[in-house]
């Protein structure tokens, strides 16, 4: 598209496919052709030096710990692994269309203009804008293959499950959940997993990857049905293993996430029935299987691709792509007030949106709506949430001490909860491979860190790994590669995955806060009644926190009158 305006310069837009050999053969032959003034691509700073071979931007620490940025990261990996595999498929290193755009026009003497938003900007808004359900979709779809309504019930029954599991050892009684089933149900939990460690183990030297995964979790699962649950066999060993709490925890557990996941999966099913809930159909690779180079490089199919994107996430739909064809056409149009004959090189799914904007110049939005960090629309749930953990925390103790229980009592109480969640958060981040100043760190601040979800231990353990240990952007591009490689055992995988600095991070980062989380959990429903047993249990502290609030009322109106 030739675009100008009398006393100005004019565009031409050029749609490519980031992995498309042919692409990169129509990018050389049209600056060459056209020679404008300016090549413009579709990149920003840090992603043009790493096309260039320069060294990957460090991530800064802030950066990586703040917030949903870690969540951030794990998205912008995900479209990242996901053009690397169309660029495997066609043989083409993604952005070599850009790549080539930036070397014809260094080569002709031509300037190059970078008009994209930073990623990192991109990515946090992307995620942003993503829906809970999205979220929920996409989760469903990397760990279960499914990003249907399936996959997003066993995603919530998982988190539900987490829940309903402390609640089933707590109350199961009143609905038949005896001590004998809590017991089968941890010893075929504990059976199953060693089972399918072993027969994982022996299937790999005769099976590929992932068949010897599948055998390992199917072995393992009927193992721990039929001889842990089933027949009872080595019930005495578990709880001697476990101990009476640990083999309550352990089959409470187990008990609610497979209820969660079961109902989660089976509501999903009857609304992908009655189609509620449209699912996603197709295979990601046999889609790319079915499109030749010039279907590829043809801008409608392109086009189509990104509305399928955007049925799936309209939020995300709307930072990865609309707000960006806004950004690069604010870009252009500067460029072409000043009079220069510019050459836009872009995807091909951005080209129709940003010629409609050079077109129509004054239907773009402002600039300040398109950078920084977005803020969520709506009540803010997550602050209220966390301000109310809190006062919950501190209202517990307050009661108890206005009810007359002893200080050696709330001192033995904050000592369990401070080393339940230390002993938890330190423990989970050592397995992810931290440092073990690192784990300290964490399991030390995990007691203040969990009462307040505003904050998290992980940010802490972070800190200090990165003192030893900086990422950069370019780790990504290793992942992308192992996660590429499908004759590596998957055992033999991971440990090579953790030996990339910016995935051994994610990881310590997400166990520390995970460790704590279910820390939280494990006391209010399981440590509590055995340390209160003598005030009563659940029951009696409940009775103490009432009788508590009435003392302080009572001392507030005397105070008042």
């Amino acid at each position: 598209m030739n675009d100008s305006s009398p006393g100005e310069g004019h565009v031409r837009v050029v749609g490519t496919a980031h992995v498309s050999a042919d692409s990169v053969r129509e990018v050389e032959e049209t600056v060459r052709e056209e020679r404008p003034d300016v090549v413009a691509v579709e990149l920003d700073e840090g992603r043009y030096r790493q096309l260039k071979g320069g060294t990957p931007d460090d991530i800064e620490a802030r950066d990586l710990l703040r917030g949903n940025t870690v969540f951030q990261f794990i998205a912008y990996w995900m479209l990242s692994y996901v053009q690397s595999r169309m660029g495997d498929q066609f043989d083409v290193k993604p952005g070599a269309d850009m790549l080539a755009a930036v070397e014809t026009a260094e080569e002709e003497g031509l300037d190059v203009a970078l008009v994209d938003r930073d990623i990192q900007v991109t990515i946090q808004r992307f995620w942003q804008r993503m829906g809970t359900l999205e979220k929920m979709r996409m989760a469903g779809d990397l760990l279960f293959g499914v990003a249907d309504a399936r996959g997003v019930g066993a995603v919530f029954g998982i988190a539900v499950g987490v829940v309903l599991g402390p609640l089933v050892g707590l109350f199961g009684g009143a609905v038949g959940v005896t001590d004998l089933l809590l017991t089968r149900t941890a010893t075929a939990a504990v059976f199953g997993g060693v089972a399918a460690y072993l027969l994982y183990t022996v299937a790999s030297f005769s099976l590929d990857g992932d068949d010897a995964i599948l055998a390992g979790l199917g072995g393992g699962a009927a193992v721990g049905i039929v001889a842990g649950f089933g027949l009872g066999v080595g019930t005495g060993f578990v709880s001697g293993l476990l101990g009476s709490l640990g083999t309550a925890i352990v089959g409470s557990l187990v008990i609610g996430v497979l209820a969660g996941v079961v109902v989660g999966v089976t509501v999903g099913a009857v609304l992908n029935a009655f189609g509620l809930f449209a699912p996603v159909e197709g295979d990601a690779d046999a889609d790319y299987e079915e499109f030749d180079m010039a279907e590829l490089t043809d801008g409608d199919v392109v086009s189509a691709m990104m509305e399928e994107f955007r049925r799936f996430s309209p939020g995300g739909a709307e930072a990865l792509i609309d707000e960006r064809d806004a950004y690069i056409a604010h870009q252009l149009v500067a460029l072409r007030r000043s009079g220069r004959h510019v050459v836009a090189i872009v995807g091909a799914g951005h080209r129709e949106g940003i010629e409609n904007y050079l077109a129509h110049p004054e239907t773009l939005p402002p600039m300040e709506s398109l950078v920084g960090v977005a803020e969520k629309d709506g009540f803010p749930w997550g602050k209220l949430l966390g301000f109310g953990v809190t006062a919950v925390f501190i209202a517990f103790f307050v009661l108890l001490a206005m009810a007359g229980v002893g200080n050696e009592r709330l001192l033995t109480i904050f000592g369990a909860w401070f080393l339940i969640n230390g002993v938890f958060a330190a423990a989970l981040a050592k397995v992810a491979g931290a440092r073990w100043t690192s784990a300290l760190v964490g399991g030390l601040v995990a007691w203040m860190t969990s009462i307040n979800p505003l904050l998290a231990p992980g940010w802490f353990t972070g800190y200090v790994e990165l003192r030893h240990t900086p990422v950069n952007v370019g780790d990504i591009g290793t992942l992308n590669e192992l996660l590429d490689d499908e004759e590596t055992p998957i055992v033999e995988l991971v440990g090579q995955m953790f030996d990339v600095p910016l995935f051994k991070l994610i990881m310590v980062v997400a166990m520390t806060n995970i460790g704590s989380i279910v820390a939280s959990f494990l006391f209010v429903t399981y440590v509590i009644p055995v340390i209160a047993s003598d005030l009563g249990g659940v029951a009696g502290v409940t009775n103490l926190m009432f009788e508590g609030a009435r003392n302080s009322a009572d001392l507030i109106w005397r105070s008042l009158t």
